[in-house]
Parts: structure tokens; C-alpha cells; sequence
């Protein structure tokens, strides 16, 4: 079962449940589905490959994360509860992330195999890292990691 199929009977679920924030989020997800199948100059009722699914779900998960962000650096906890239950739906779907551990150990390992010794060769220790982590890390955290690591 696709991610596509696996989300509309989600949906279908939530309708059945009258869980009507749950059935906002999916609904929203298939149309960001559509939308990029249609950016890919396809038909819009195409279905989404899996691979595009999960971009879809990570760059939509990114979304809530930095909505919620502002919504607490602005003093709104109540919108921000918002993003983050929508956050949940949408994880449910992501693969687990690793650990901030476990991107430790995986950057101290590329940081040995590239030779990189200081700061000033972040993009290319970055570059690497993110092509061996797409989707199994927050981008962010491996930032975090990597400028820690170089200091």
C-alpha cells in the first residue's frame, strides 16, 4: 500500500470518527500531493511515487516545526498546539529520525573519512552528511551537531 493510499484511508478513518483536525491534515496532505505532481507537469490525478510522498511529508513536517517555533517565540502556545497535532498525523508517516546520538557518532565518522578539520569546510562535511541522512535525520539537529563538533 502506497503513502498516498495509506493517508486516504486515514482519512477515511477520521471522517468515520468526525475527527474533523485529523481530516483537515489529510486533506491537506493529498493536495500538497497533488500540487506536486502537478509541478512535475503530470496529470493531477497521478499518483505520487513513494519517494515524492516522503519529500512532501518532510518538507510539510518542517512546516509545522517552524510555524510552531514562532508561535512560541510569539507567546501563542494555543496556535502552536495546533501545529504540533497536526505534527503528530504527519509523523506517523515519516520514518523513525535518529537520535541526537546517533548523528553524533555518523558525523564524527564522516568528519575522520573527509579529513575536515575546521570550520571553514562545513559545506563540504554538510553536503556529504545530508546525502547519507536525507529522512533519517532533522536537518537542524545535524547543524547543530556539526557546528558543535567543529568548534
Amino acid at each position: 500500500m502506497t503513502i498516498q493510499e495509506q493517508i486516504k484511508d486515514a482519512m477515511k478513518q477520521a471522517m468515520r470518527e468526525k475527527n474533523m483536525s485529523a481530516l483537515t491534515t489529510y486533506r491537506g496532505l493529498l493536495s500538497a500531493f497533488t500540487n506536486e505532481v502537478v509541478a512535475q507537469k503530470k496529470a493531477p490525478d497521478t499518483p505520487i511515487s513513494d519517494e515524492d510522498a516522503m519529500k512532501v511529508l518532510m518538507r510539510e513536517a518542517k512546516r509545522r516545526k517552524d510555524a510552531i517555533a514562532q508561535y512560541e517565540g510569539a507567546g501563542r502556545p494555543e496556535l502552536a498546539e495546533d501545529e504540533k497535532a497536526e505534527l503528530a498525523i504527519i509523523e506517523q508517516f515519516l520514518p523513525d529520525q535518529m537520535s541526537e546520538e546517533e548523528i553524533r557518532e555518523v558525523v564524527k565518522k564522516k568528519i575522520e573519512e573527509l579529513g575536515v578539520s575546521d570550520a571553514s569546510e562545513k559545506g563540504k562535511l554538510m553536503g556529504a552528511l545530508m546525502g547519507e541522512l536525507k529522512g533519517k535525520a532533522d536537518g537542524s539537529l545535524v547543524t547543530k551537531v556539526v557546528d558543535e563538533l567543529l568548534k
